[in-house]
Protein backbone atom coordinates (compact mmCIF):
# COMPACT_ATOMS: atom_id res chain seq x y z
CA UNK A 1 0.00 0.00 0.00
CA UNK A 2 1.30 3.24 -1.02
CA UNK A 3 1.92 6.05 1.56
CA UNK A 4 0.29 9.55 1.07
CA UNK A 5 0.02 12.63 2.98
CA UNK A 6 0.08 16.09 2.85
CA UNK A 7 2.32 18.15 5.29
CA UNK A 8 4.50 21.12 4.39
CA UNK A 9 7.44 21.77 2.09
CA UNK A 10 9.56 23.50 4.39
CA UNK A 11 9.35 20.70 6.81
CA UNK A 12 10.20 18.28 3.61
CA UNK A 13 12.79 20.73 2.97
CA UNK A 14 14.44 20.23 6.24
CA UNK A 15 14.99 16.41 5.83
CA UNK A 16 14.27 15.34 2.27
CA UNK A 17 17.72 13.82 2.18
CA UNK A 18 16.90 11.26 4.81
CA UNK A 19 13.08 10.57 3.58
CA UNK A 20 13.71 9.72 -0.29
CA UNK A 21 16.18 9.18 -2.99
CA UNK A 22 14.70 11.39 -4.97
CA UNK A 23 12.07 13.67 -5.04
CA UNK A 24 9.63 14.37 -8.09
CA UNK A 25 7.91 17.63 -8.58
CA UNK A 26 4.33 17.27 -10.27
CA UNK A 27 2.23 20.62 -11.15
CA UNK A 28 -1.51 19.80 -10.64
CA UNK A 29 -3.85 21.77 -12.80
CA UNK A 30 -2.90 25.55 -13.15
CA UNK A 31 -4.21 29.31 -14.43
CA UNK A 32 -6.06 28.99 -17.67
CA UNK A 33 -8.17 25.97 -16.68
CA UNK A 34 -4.92 23.73 -17.30
CA UNK A 35 -6.36 20.04 -16.89
CA UNK A 36 -3.19 18.17 -16.59
CA UNK A 37 -0.24 16.73 -14.13
CA UNK A 38 3.04 17.98 -15.25
CA UNK A 39 4.96 16.13 -16.00
CA UNK A 40 2.29 13.10 -16.62
CA UNK A 41 4.57 10.65 -15.88
CA UNK A 42 8.00 9.87 -13.88
CA UNK A 43 10.13 6.47 -13.60
CA UNK A 44 11.28 5.91 -9.87
CA UNK A 45 12.62 3.72 -7.57
CA UNK A 46 11.47 2.81 -3.79
CA UNK A 47 12.52 5.26 -1.25
CA UNK A 48 11.90 8.10 -4.01
CA UNK A 49 8.87 10.76 -3.24
CA UNK A 50 6.10 12.06 -5.75
CA UNK A 51 5.27 15.90 -5.06
CA UNK A 52 2.24 16.86 -6.16
CA UNK A 53 2.21 20.98 -6.03
CA UNK A 54 -1.73 22.30 -6.45
CA UNK A 55 -2.13 24.94 -8.49
CA UNK A 56 -5.85 26.36 -10.05
CA UNK A 57 -8.44 25.64 -9.86
CA UNK A 58 -9.49 22.24 -7.79
CA UNK A 59 -8.17 19.40 -8.41
CA UNK A 60 -7.23 15.79 -6.95
CA UNK A 61 -4.63 13.07 -7.06
CA UNK A 62 -6.34 9.85 -6.46
CA UNK A 63 -4.55 6.46 -7.30
CA UNK A 64 -6.84 4.45 -9.73
CA UNK A 65 -5.75 1.24 -11.59
CA UNK A 66 -4.73 0.62 -15.20
CA UNK A 67 -8.14 -1.00 -15.78
CA UNK A 68 -10.61 1.27 -14.55
CA UNK A 69 -8.49 4.54 -15.15
CA UNK A 70 -10.99 7.42 -13.59
CA UNK A 71 -12.25 5.06 -10.63
CA UNK A 72 -10.44 5.42 -7.43
CA UNK A 73 -8.94 1.76 -6.44
CA UNK A 74 -10.11 0.20 -3.20
CA UNK A 75 -7.93 1.46 -0.57
CA UNK A 76 -5.81 3.54 -2.98
CA UNK A 77 -4.21 7.06 -1.89
CA UNK A 78 -6.35 10.66 -2.86
CA UNK A 79 -5.08 13.67 -1.69
CA UNK A 80 -8.57 15.55 -1.58
CA UNK A 81 -9.91 18.01 -3.51
CA UNK A 82 -7.52 21.25 -3.33
CA UNK A 83 -9.07 24.15 -4.18
CA UNK A 84 -7.00 27.02 -5.20
CA UNK A 85 -8.55 30.52 -6.36
CA UNK A 86 -7.08 32.34 -9.44
CA UNK A 87 -5.32 35.11 -7.48
CA UNK A 88 -2.92 32.55 -5.14
CA UNK A 89 0.52 32.63 -6.66
CA UNK A 90 2.46 30.90 -4.00
CA UNK A 91 2.31 28.98 -0.60
CA UNK A 92 0.15 25.82 -2.92
CA UNK A 93 -0.81 23.13 -1.14
CA UNK A 94 1.31 19.94 -1.29
CA UNK A 95 1.23 16.06 -1.30
CA UNK A 96 3.35 13.58 -1.23
CA UNK A 97 3.27 10.25 -2.83
CA UNK A 98 6.00 7.40 -0.92
CA UNK A 99 7.11 4.94 -3.78
CA UNK A 100 7.66 1.63 -2.17
CA UNK A 101 8.22 -0.62 -5.38
CA UNK A 102 8.46 -0.52 -9.15
CA UNK A 103 5.00 -1.22 -10.02
CA UNK A 104 2.88 0.92 -11.94
CA UNK A 105 1.21 3.60 -9.83
CA UNK A 106 -1.97 5.15 -11.87
CA UNK A 107 -3.30 8.52 -10.88
CA UNK A 108 -6.73 10.66 -11.85
CA UNK A 109 -8.15 13.87 -11.13
CA UNK A 110 -11.37 12.94 -10.29
CA UNK A 111 -13.08 16.86 -10.21
CA UNK A 112 -15.95 16.17 -12.39
CA UNK A 113 -15.08 14.80 -16.22
CA UNK A 114 -11.02 16.25 -15.63
CA UNK A 115 -10.34 11.86 -16.12
CA UNK A 116 -11.65 11.78 -19.09
CA UNK A 117 -10.26 14.82 -20.42
CA UNK A 118 -6.86 13.18 -20.17
CA UNK A 119 -6.20 14.30 -16.35
CA UNK A 120 -4.17 11.14 -15.65
CA UNK A 121 -0.31 10.60 -14.29
CA UNK A 122 1.35 7.56 -13.54
CA UNK A 123 4.78 6.44 -11.87
CA UNK A 124 5.99 3.71 -13.66
CA UNK A 125 4.21 2.93 -16.25
CA UNK A 126 5.97 1.69 -19.23
CA UNK A 127 5.01 1.76 -22.25
CA UNK A 128 1.18 1.31 -21.07
CA UNK A 129 0.41 5.48 -20.10
CA UNK A 130 -0.97 6.05 -23.57
CA UNK A 131 -2.80 3.11 -23.27
CA UNK A 132 -4.15 4.43 -19.78
CA UNK A 133 -4.64 8.23 -20.76
CA UNK A 134 -7.16 6.20 -24.58
CA UNK A 135 -8.82 4.33 -21.71
CA UNK A 136 -9.61 7.25 -19.02
CA UNK A 137 -11.21 9.23 -22.39
CA UNK A 138 -13.61 6.80 -23.19
CA UNK A 139 -14.29 5.74 -19.36
CA UNK A 140 -18.07 6.11 -17.92
CA UNK A 141 -18.47 9.60 -16.61
CA UNK A 142 -19.06 9.66 -12.75
CA UNK A 143 -19.90 5.99 -12.35
CA UNK A 144 -18.54 4.02 -9.51
CA UNK A 145 -19.32 0.56 -7.07
CA UNK A 146 -18.74 1.88 -3.48
CA UNK A 147 -19.19 1.13 0.27
CA UNK A 148 -21.92 2.95 2.57
CA UNK A 149 -21.53 3.52 5.90
CA UNK A 150 -20.93 0.64 8.70
CA UNK A 151 -24.82 -0.09 11.12
CA UNK A 152 -24.98 2.00 14.39
CA UNK A 153 -22.69 0.04 15.64
CA UNK A 154 -19.93 0.28 13.81
CA UNK A 155 -19.67 -3.39 12.44
CA UNK A 156 -21.20 -4.02 9.29
CA UNK A 157 -20.97 -2.41 6.18
CA UNK A 158 -23.64 -1.31 3.83
CA UNK A 159 -23.17 -1.55 -0.17
CA UNK A 160 -24.19 0.69 -2.25
CA UNK A 161 -23.84 1.42 -6.30
CA UNK A 162 -23.82 4.76 -7.25
CA UNK A 163 -24.09 6.73 -10.54
CA UNK A 164 -24.28 9.93 -11.57
CA UNK A 165 -26.10 11.61 -14.89
CA UNK A 166 -25.16 14.79 -16.28
CA UNK A 167 -27.97 16.67 -18.29
CA UNK A 168 -31.01 14.34 -17.80
CA UNK A 169 -34.13 15.82 -17.50
CA UNK A 170 -35.02 16.03 -13.83
CA UNK A 171 -38.46 17.53 -14.07
CA UNK A 172 -39.61 16.19 -10.49
CA UNK A 173 -38.02 18.87 -8.52
CA UNK A 174 -40.32 18.01 -5.34
CA UNK A 175 -39.09 15.34 -3.09
CA UNK A 176 -41.83 12.97 -3.00
CA UNK A 177 -40.69 9.12 -3.31
CA UNK A 178 -41.79 7.59 -6.75
CA UNK A 179 -41.53 3.72 -7.43
CA UNK A 180 -39.36 2.01 -9.82
CA UNK A 181 -38.87 -1.65 -11.15
CA UNK A 182 -37.02 -2.80 -8.27
CA UNK A 183 -38.09 -0.08 -5.16
CA UNK A 184 -38.91 3.40 -4.40
CA UNK A 185 -36.63 6.23 -5.33
CA UNK A 186 -35.99 8.89 -2.80
CA UNK A 187 -35.54 12.01 -4.61
CA UNK A 188 -32.95 13.99 -2.95
CA UNK A 189 -32.95 17.99 -3.61
CA UNK A 190 -28.86 19.41 -3.26
CA UNK A 191 -28.62 22.97 -2.10
CA UNK A 192 -30.52 25.77 -4.14
CA UNK A 193 -30.37 29.57 -4.19
CA UNK A 194 -29.05 30.53 -0.62
CA UNK A 195 -29.78 27.02 0.55
CA UNK A 196 -27.46 24.44 2.25
CA UNK A 197 -29.26 22.12 3.06
CA UNK A 198 -30.14 18.31 1.28
CA UNK A 199 -34.21 18.44 1.06
CA UNK A 200 -35.43 15.91 2.88
CA UNK A 201 -32.13 15.61 4.83
CA UNK A 202 -33.40 12.40 6.49
CA UNK A 203 -35.20 9.34 4.99
CA UNK A 204 -36.37 5.85 5.58
CA UNK A 205 -35.18 3.65 2.75
CA UNK A 206 -35.91 0.01 1.89
CA UNK A 207 -33.80 -2.35 0.34
CA UNK A 208 -33.77 -2.55 -3.51
CA UNK A 209 -34.74 1.23 -3.30
CA UNK A 210 -32.57 3.93 -4.88
CA UNK A 211 -31.41 7.64 -3.58
CA UNK A 212 -31.15 10.27 -6.55
CA UNK A 213 -29.74 13.39 -5.34
CA UNK A 214 -30.51 16.30 -7.48
CA UNK A 215 -27.94 18.94 -7.66
CA UNK A 216 -29.58 22.88 -7.51
CA UNK A 217 -27.64 25.95 -6.88
CA UNK A 218 -24.32 26.64 -6.73
CA UNK A 219 -21.51 23.46 -6.18
CA UNK A 220 -22.25 21.08 -3.43
CA UNK A 221 -21.23 17.09 -2.82
CA UNK A 222 -23.30 13.55 -1.42
CA UNK A 223 -20.22 12.25 -0.08
CA UNK A 224 -20.51 9.48 2.67
CA UNK A 225 -19.24 9.54 5.87
CA UNK A 226 -19.81 8.22 9.20
CA UNK A 227 -21.49 9.08 12.37
CA UNK A 228 -18.52 9.40 14.56
CA UNK A 229 -16.63 11.44 11.87
CA UNK A 230 -19.53 13.33 10.16
CA UNK A 231 -17.22 15.98 7.96
CA UNK A 232 -14.55 13.53 6.54
CA UNK A 233 -15.12 11.38 3.38
CA UNK A 234 -15.70 7.39 4.61
CA UNK A 235 -12.85 6.24 2.40
CA UNK A 236 -10.62 8.55 4.90
CA UNK A 237 -11.85 6.87 8.07
CA UNK A 238 -12.43 3.41 7.78
CA UNK A 239 -10.83 0.75 9.91
CA UNK A 240 -12.18 -1.86 7.56
CA UNK A 241 -11.27 -0.44 4.35
CA UNK A 242 -14.87 0.76 2.99
CA UNK A 243 -14.37 3.33 0.24
CA UNK A 244 -17.69 4.85 0.29
CA UNK A 245 -19.50 7.21 -2.43
CA UNK A 246 -18.60 10.15 -3.62
CA UNK A 247 -20.40 12.43 -6.41
CA UNK A 248 -17.68 14.90 -6.50
CA UNK A 249 -18.59 18.25 -6.99
CA UNK A 250 -21.07 19.38 -8.90
CA UNK A 251 -21.64 22.68 -9.92
CA UNK A 252 -24.93 24.43 -11.19
CA UNK A 253 -25.13 27.97 -12.23
CA UNK A 254 -27.76 30.15 -10.75
CA UNK A 255 -29.54 30.06 -14.44
CA UNK A 256 -30.29 26.63 -14.52
CA UNK A 257 -34.07 25.35 -13.69
CA UNK A 258 -34.51 22.49 -15.86
CA UNK A 259 -32.16 19.22 -16.73
CA UNK A 260 -30.01 18.99 -13.10
CA UNK A 261 -27.33 16.48 -13.01
CA UNK A 262 -28.14 14.04 -10.74
CA UNK A 263 -26.51 11.27 -8.42
CA UNK A 264 -27.66 7.82 -7.05
CA UNK A 265 -27.45 5.23 -5.07
CA UNK A 266 -28.97 2.14 -4.61
CA UNK A 267 -29.64 0.54 -0.84
CA UNK A 268 -28.78 -2.85 -0.64
CA UNK A 269 -29.38 -3.18 3.26
CA UNK A 270 -31.13 -1.11 6.21
CA UNK A 271 -27.81 -0.25 7.78
CA UNK A 272 -27.31 3.84 8.65
CA UNK A 273 -26.28 5.54 5.38
CA UNK A 274 -24.41 8.69 6.48
CA UNK A 275 -23.32 11.47 3.88
CA UNK A 276 -21.98 15.31 3.67
CA UNK A 277 -21.65 17.84 1.40
CA UNK A 278 -17.60 18.50 0.82
CA UNK A 279 -17.81 22.07 -0.15
CA UNK A 280 -15.64 24.55 2.46
CA UNK A 281 -17.63 25.01 5.39
CA UNK A 282 -21.23 23.60 4.07
CA UNK A 283 -21.01 20.62 6.57
CA UNK A 284 -20.12 22.23 9.35
CA UNK A 285 -23.27 24.61 8.86
CA UNK A 286 -25.36 21.19 8.95
CA UNK A 287 -25.90 20.76 5.56
CA UNK A 288 -26.04 16.52 6.05
CA UNK A 289 -28.22 13.73 5.02
CA UNK A 290 -28.83 10.22 6.73
CA UNK A 291 -31.32 7.49 5.71
CA UNK A 292 -32.13 4.82 8.21
CA UNK A 293 -30.62 6.64 10.74
CA UNK A 294 -32.05 4.79 13.96
CA UNK A 295 -34.28 7.77 15.56
CA UNK A 296 -34.66 5.90 18.81
CA UNK A 297 -30.86 5.16 19.57
CA UNK A 298 -28.34 7.84 20.57
CA UNK A 299 -27.16 7.68 16.47
CA UNK A 300 -30.18 9.74 15.33
CA UNK A 301 -29.80 11.98 12.64
CA UNK A 302 -30.22 15.41 14.81
CA UNK A 303 -27.38 13.97 17.01
CA UNK A 304 -25.27 13.77 13.73
CA UNK A 305 -26.11 16.81 12.25
CA UNK A 306 -25.58 18.98 15.72
CA UNK A 307 -22.18 16.84 15.63
CA UNK A 308 -21.28 17.89 12.11
CA UNK A 309 -22.34 21.67 13.57
CA UNK A 310 -19.94 21.06 16.58
CA UNK A 311 -16.68 19.71 14.71
CA UNK A 312 -17.57 22.93 11.87
CA UNK A 313 -16.43 20.63 9.36
CA UNK A 314 -12.78 21.38 9.73
CA UNK A 315 -11.83 20.03 12.74
CA UNK A 316 -11.08 16.59 11.75
CA UNK A 317 -9.62 17.30 8.28
CA UNK A 318 -7.74 20.27 7.99
CA UNK A 319 -5.00 20.53 5.61
CA UNK A 320 -1.51 21.57 6.69
CA UNK A 321 -0.01 24.73 4.21
CA UNK A 322 3.43 25.75 3.45
CA UNK A 323 2.25 29.51 5.50
CA UNK A 324 0.18 27.23 8.87
CA UNK A 325 4.51 25.30 8.56
CA UNK A 326 6.34 28.83 8.29
CA UNK A 327 4.77 29.92 11.41
CA UNK A 328 4.77 27.04 12.96
CA UNK A 329 8.66 26.63 12.48
CA UNK A 330 9.02 30.43 13.44
CA UNK A 331 7.54 29.73 16.61
CA UNK A 332 9.26 27.08 18.63
CA UNK A 333 12.00 24.59 16.92
CA UNK A 334 11.17 22.19 18.85
CA UNK A 335 8.00 22.09 16.93
CA UNK A 336 9.36 21.78 13.84
CA UNK A 337 11.69 19.44 14.93
CA UNK A 338 8.55 17.07 15.80
CA UNK A 339 6.87 17.51 12.57
CA UNK A 340 9.77 16.70 11.00
CA UNK A 341 10.03 13.12 13.03
CA UNK A 342 6.63 12.84 12.47
CA UNK A 343 7.15 13.23 8.56
CA UNK A 344 9.62 10.22 8.68
CA UNK A 345 7.39 8.10 10.49
CA UNK A 346 4.80 8.66 8.30
CA UNK A 347 7.10 7.13 5.24
CA UNK A 348 8.96 4.65 7.03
Amino acid sequence: MHRFATISSLFLAISQTSLASQIFNVTVGGLGGVLQFNPNTVTANPGDLIKFEFLQKNHTATQSSFDAPCLRAPNGFDSDFQPVPDTQTDNFNVAFLNVTSTDPIWVYCRQANHCQQGMVFAVNPGNKFAAFQSAAATSPFGTATASGTGAATGTATATATASATYGTDASATTAAPTTTATGVDHRIIVGGPNILAYSPSNITAAVGDTITFEFHQKNHTVTSSSFDDPCRALASTSTTGQIGFDSSFIPVADGVSSNFPTFTIQVNDTNPIWAYCRQATHCGQGMVFAANAVESGPKNFAAFQALAKQLNGTAANSTTTTSDAQAAFMSSYARTFIAVLGAIVLFA
